[in-house]
């Protein structure tokens, strides 16, 4: 699938480098996932010609901003931003359901990858983890899937105030709208029915925009990724506007 793919530039300069991570593409190595040859951090040093430093993750099906430095020192920095939690990220899902605007407060469980969490300890107490969302749109479809007669799907913003693997899947989980097309936290009849009647073969779950301050000048920089055509063309058939990026 990524053979001669080339990665989507969005932001670049002498210390850090973002990309539009595709679905389905992994950040880095994992032993879930050992017989994946393809990985943004390997694509991309290939690309630039040069060594990268992922500063924080994607899941492998979701897509969107992902952001690179091109330096230690520049990372360490940038780390320290997303450790102090001052960086902004902005989701866009599609999950199922009506709800309201309201926010996520439920601890979760770390979950750990054999290679990049080696480290870490495996008896922690559940972390703090909090979602805000806000819905942008909703549609109510005739089609009998599960027990009822029609199903009803919402377009949401989603805005991780913390940075826990899998926590926007998780959370959407908790309270029961589930992120469509999420083969792990989601609900099998409705992404069986989303891949018959619309094509759509991916987890609906994007990072759409990442604001932090450059590590050396202090200015705001705001990355923004475009979505794909899936997303473009599943909202055209709910009738949905396009979020603007």
């Amino acid at each position: 699938m990524f053979a001669n793919y080339t990665l989507e530039i969005i932001y670049q300069d002498e210390y850090l480098v973002a990309i539009n991570k595709p679905s389905g593409l992994l950040v880095h190595k994992s032993m879930i996932d050992r017989h994946e040859i393809y990985y943004a951090m390997k694509m991309l040093r290939d690309q630039l010609g040069q060594w990268v430093y992922p500063i924080h993750r994607l899941d492998k099906p979701t897509s969107g901003v992902l952001l690179f430095a091109l330096d230690k020192e520049t990372a360490r920095l940038l780390n320290e931003q997303f450790r102090a939690r001052e960086p902004k990220k902005t989701y866009i899902a599609v999950v199922r359901g009506y709800l309201e605007d309201g926010v996520i407060d439920y601890p979760l469980q770390e979950k750990l990858d054999k290679i990049a969490d080696k480290d870490a300890r495996e008896d922690k107490e559940p972390q703090e983890a909090i979602t805000e969302y806000k819905v942008l749109d909703s549609i109510e479809l005739q089609a009998n899937v599960g027990k009822y007669d029609t199903v009803r799907y919402s377009l949401v913003e989603l805005y991780p105030k913390t940075g826990r693997k899998h926590q926007l899947r998780r959370h959407m989980k908790h309270i029961s709208h589930h992120i469509l097309g999420d083969t792990k936290y989601g609900r099998g009849e409705h992404n069986k029915f989303i891949r018959k009647e619309y094509n759509v073969h991916r987890l609906l779950l994007h990072c759409k925009s990442l604001e932090l301050d450059h590590p050396y000048n202090g200015n705001t920089i705001v990355l923004k990724a475009k979505l794909d055509n899936t997303f473009i063309e599943l909202f055209k058939k709910f009738n949905w506007s396009r979020p603007l990026l």
